[in-house]
């Protein structure tokens, strides 16, 4: 659980599961992206995931500064991983801390493959 807000009448804790959520939507919602990767053998190393286990995709863990996120990512063909990847970056960490109030130190995007389309 991770903890947005305390106050004199209680605390506000949102768990792992939203937080990779909200995080995984975000990514999906990037141009570039075919779709996100898990990264547990149940779910099969390397199959790419449906919007339904978006979350599957993503890591999150805590540190003293903030959320670490990792998001497993495969791209399309042709586009500049690059460019894809720091649009991720950007979109993860405006949605965690602008709209869940959470705070981000880093998000890492790891390009586990690359697929053409067509």
């Amino acid at each position: 659980m991770f903890n947005i807000k305390n106050n004199e009448y209680g605390s506000i804790e949102v768990s792992r599961e939203v937080v990779e959520t909200l995080a995984g939507l975000a990514a999906v919602d990037c141009y570039g992206l075919v779709g996100m990767v898990a990264q547990d053998l149940q779910s099969g190393l390397g199959s790419i995931l449906g919007m339904e286990s978006v979350r599957k995709g993503v890591t999150v863990k805590g540190s003293d500064k903030g959320l670490i996120i990792d998001v497993f990512v495969i791209v399309i063909y042709g586009v500049k991983i690059l460019e894809v990847s720091h649009s991720v970056m950007q979109k993860v960490a405006y949605m965690l801390e602008a709209k869940a109030g959470l705070p981000v130190a880093a998000v890492n995007v790891n390009v586990k493959g690359v697929k053409v389309l067509g």
